[in-house]
């Protein structure tokens, strides 16, 4: 065995038995930013066998303060993300085989993949593809890693199918920052406190240690030296739950579950229609937004937010418009960087 490995190997709970089962997994990680790139970055070094890469987004230059494997000239080129990361990948370790796929993690896609991959890592910005994807996990029994960070805060969750409360049971009783890194900020350091616990988290996995996985839901906020740790007991698991419970219905994986696109005919608009009707408080994302320094107006009924050439304009029952692009993929990413 090549000595390129020595010192992961010398690690006792790993040992040449876990490094050749490393080599052997097949890892899937949805979306190539700040979590996705570091992931990726750790997990080539570690030796697995194989990664398959999916985002759909390319690099800008306000990527390169926290997603580590894009230069200025990607940025400056616009290279698609899974496109540069595959090129600095092959450099660091040929020996591991890098499936990159530019595009939507859509359920199509997903589908196809699942069955053939042995661990699942989310690197995603926003909720709907993560709920995607712990149905996808559950459907077809594969481990999946959670993971988000904005600002200094951070949380994870390694999700075991059969064993471990699934996203949806746990979202029930844990609540969610609904911020984003185009309205707050981040620090890189949280990046790489919420990848640390994610890739040892898959290592155990992918070494076939499942004895050492953390059975705790992580948060912390690193600026306010916050740390809490929740134990997930099978308490938070809820056996009535559509995805991971007696009778599963996979509800996330249905049509009529999905954030809907559609092109205004003639506008150059992109309409977006969420799957639920969550009425937001228009006043709170208002004043959200006015203090990350965009252009806002609002009225009792709508919100209108202007972000360079594109206008963005929410109403209470979470529709959305993008004014300024025909483009679906670019209206949804606009859309979730600013609606999380």
């Amino acid at each position: 065995m090549s000595d390129r490995y020595s010192r992961q190997i010398l690690f006792a709970p790993i040992g040449i038995d876990g490094q050749r089962r490393i080599e052997k997994k097949h890892v899937l990680i949805i979306g190539l930013g700040a979590l996705g790139s570091s992931i990726s970055e750790m997990l080539t070094r570690a030796g697995v066998g194989k990664l398959t890469l999916i985002d759909r987004d390319y690099v800008e230059e306000s990527n390169l303060q926290r997603q580590q494997l894009y230069t200025e000239m990607d940025a400056k080129e616009k290279m698609p993300k899974v496109v540069a990361a595959k090129h600095r990948l092959s450099e660091i370790n040929h020996d591991v085989y890098i499936n990159a796929i530019v595009g939507e993690a859509d359920i199509l896609i997903l589908e196809q993949l699942a069955p053939n991959v042995d661990l699942i890592i989310d690197g995603t910005d926003n909720f709907e593809i993560r709920f995607i994807l712990n149905d996808i996990a559950h459907k077809y029994n594969v481990p999946w890693i959670f993971g988000s960070c904005v600002g200094s805060f951070g949380s994870t969750y390694t999700i075991i199918p059969g064993k471990t409360p699934c996203l949806h049971c746990l979202l029930q009783k844990i609540p969610m920052r609904g911020q984003t890194c185009d309205t707050v900020g981040i620090i890189a350091p949280t990046v790489q406190m919420v990848t640390s616990y994610q890739v040892a988290e898959a290592l155990k996995i992918l070494s076939e240690s499942e004895k050492a996985l953390r059975n705790t839901y992580i948060t912390f906020d690193l600026w306010e030296n916050q740390y809490l740790s929740i134990k997930t007991s099978d308490a938070i698991r809820n056996m009535d739950c559509p995805t991971c419970g007696k009778e599963r219905t996979y509800p996330f994986l249905a049509f009529e579950e999905q954030t809907k696109f559609a092109v205004l005919c003639g506008r150059n608009t992109v309409q977006i229609r969420p799957s639920t009707i969550s009425h937001l408080s228009l006043g709170e994302l208002a004043s959200q937004w006015k203090q990350a320094g965009y252009e806002v107006k609002q009225n009792p009924y709508l919100v209108s937010i202007q972000k360079e050439e594109i206008r963005l304009v929410l109403f209470k029952d979470g529709r959305a418009l993008i004014h300024g692009t025909n483009d679906p993929a670019k209206a949804r990413r606009i859309y979730y960087s600013l609606m999380g």
